[in-house]
């Protein structure tokens, strides 16, 4: 089959022939028909999760498609089916999954990190029974491709761990997927959303999926403007994108007891290299500093529930759709600016 490969960190991509999957005794094989070209795919790419990666290795971890093969140990699904798995495959036997906690599961697998990924014509996925979604008719490939890591994330980081309310404030710090993602949740929660980018189209974007104000940044102290809008601080900062300066704004942004969540990524070198997080107003402002990584399989019905309803429309963050053969360009873009909205490829 064609696959996206890279044989060292940070080197050029290609598109070439590599063996087909086969279904482990626990797993599927899942044909891709749309997978989401995602920032995480870049920190892997450029070995920030050299830990955990395999060279050569095929990137990808946000997809949808139709099981193509089923291991004889799956109860749970079969030839044909539509469907998508979160990016963190949960054991399902584990104390932490027991518990309703999957996505931190300590012995999950990640396709794309732990494994072979979705920038492939086929992909293997084990624990099936615990990770395998299906997908009802109203949720085409597309948009399904932008739920297993951006959309999901960001569903996750905004209702469970942020627990936004109605007529709270919320700052969401990097308009990408992830970000447009979660100003889309807040604002269909009733908050005020207040989004911050240094890109005038991803800004437009989060105007037209519910943001009440923007910033720009190139322009704009991003903590000023902040105050400027609500003096006494916001009651929730999200730091979509994943830099020092970023997590750092979106704490100096909260109002005391506020509450800050890390949702991108930040490469260990930029944690380790400099502070990220002032905690002297983490300590005098008594404020909470929470991580949110992902949504396990269980999260999906009410998630796809308000998808239904309309409440939530994650097919408007589509901004465009390539080719498998155009995967490396649009993952080497990334080194740059994220593209505003989410890029799928329809292999």
């Amino acid at each position: 089959m064609r696959a996206v490969l890279f044989d060292s960190f940070a080197e050029p991509l290609r598109v070439t022939e590599v063996p087909e999957p086969t279904a482990p005794d626990d797993g599927v094989v899942i044909q891709v028909r749309a997978t989401g070209i995602c920032r995480s795919d870049w920190h892997g790419w450029q070995g920030h999760d050299s830990d955990i990666v395999t060279l050569p290795h095929i990137p990808g971890h946000e997809f949808a498609g139709v099981v193509t093969s089923v291991g004889r140990g799956v109860r749970g699904s079969s030839v044909g089916d539509r469907v998508t798995v979160p990016f963190v495959c949960a054991c399902g036997t584990c104390p932490t999954c027991r518990s309703g906690n999957g996505q931190v599961c300590p012995h999950q697998w990640q396709p794309g990190f732990s494994g072979a990924g979705s920038f492939a014509e086929r992909v293997a996925i084990p624990f099936a029974d615990v990770n395998v979604i299906h997908l009802p008719d109203h949720v085409s490939d597309e948009t399904a491709a932008a739920l297993g890591c951006r959309f999901a994330t960001a569903y996750r980081a905004v209702t469970q761990v942020a627990d936004v309310q109605p007529a709270e404030t919320v700052a969401v710090f990097g308009c990408g997927g992830v970000g447009l993602s979660a100003v889309m949740i807040a604002a269909s929660l009733g908050a005020t959303v207040i989004a911050i980018d240094v890109q005038p189209a991803a800004l437009a974007r989060a105007t037209g999926v519910g943001a009440t104000h923007t910033v720009d940044a190139r322009h704009q102290d991003p903590v000023d403007a902040v105050r400027q809008l609500v003096p006494e601080g916001v009651h929730v900062g999200i730091d979509a994108l994943g830099s020092a300066a970023t997590a750092s704004a979106s704490v100096a942004s909260l109002r005391p007891r506020g509450r800050h969540v890390q949702v991108g990524l930040l490469p260990p070198a930029v944690v380790l290299g400099r502070e990220s997080i002032p905690m002297h107003l983490v300590i005098g402002r008594e404020l909470a500093v929470l991580g949110s990584h992902g949504m396990a399989a269980s999260g999906y019905p009410a998630m796809l529930e308000r998808i239904a309803s309309g409440r939530l429309r994650p097919t408007e963050l589509v901004s465009r759709t390539i080719r498998l053969d155009d995967v490396p360009e649009a993952l080497a873009a990334m080194s740059g600016h994220d593209h505003d909205g989410i890029t799928v490829c329809l292999p």
